[in-house]
């Protein structure tokens, strides 16, 4: 099957649209979340409908993980309005400094499913602490070299 010109500037406009969406909601985010090391920043972004758009909790569990990730998300039910549950390394837990970032990583998951990739992730997670893409990119894979294929 030959893609068009229109499904071509279709998908295009799709992507853009998205891009905007997610940074009009980081955005959002920063400016009520301004503080991403405060204790209560977790619990008051996670519980936010208008940025994460589904009920998302947080479980320090490495048994999930698979070798060198300090994350994975995992959904609750047959639909996303059941929830998800975002594992993470136990190492993470308590340093806030770097669990946003990661926290932050898996929001377009949750808010958009499949359509969200990499891009979209890092997209987000740049534009809620006010860095460029590639710094933000940087900082995961610190804490990605940093977890390597620890167990616990």
């Amino acid at each position: 099957m030959k893609t068009s010109v229109a499904d071509t500037r279709c998908a295009i406009d799709g992507v853009a649209a998205l891009h905007d969406h997610i940074v009009t909601k980081a955005r959002a985010a920063r400016a009520s979340f301004a503080d991403p090391t405060s204790s209560d920043w977790m619990g008051r972004f996670l519980s936010d409908r208008t940025i994460v758009r589904y009920p998302l909790g947080v479980r320090y569990d490495a048994q999930p993980l698979r070798c060198g990730e300090f994350a994975c998300l995992e959904s609750l039910g047959e639909t996303p309005s059941d929830g998800f549950v975002l594992f993470v390394h136990p190492m993470l837990e308590g340093r806030m400094a770097q669990l946003p970032l990661v926290v932050a990583y898996f929001v377009p998951s949750v808010n958009y499913g499949a359509v969200a990739s990499r891009e979209e992730a890092e997209l987000f997670g740049a534009t809620l602490f006010a860095m460029p893409q590639d710094a933000y990119y940087a900082g995961l894979r610190a804490i990605a070299d940093e977890v390597r294929c620890r167990t616990s």
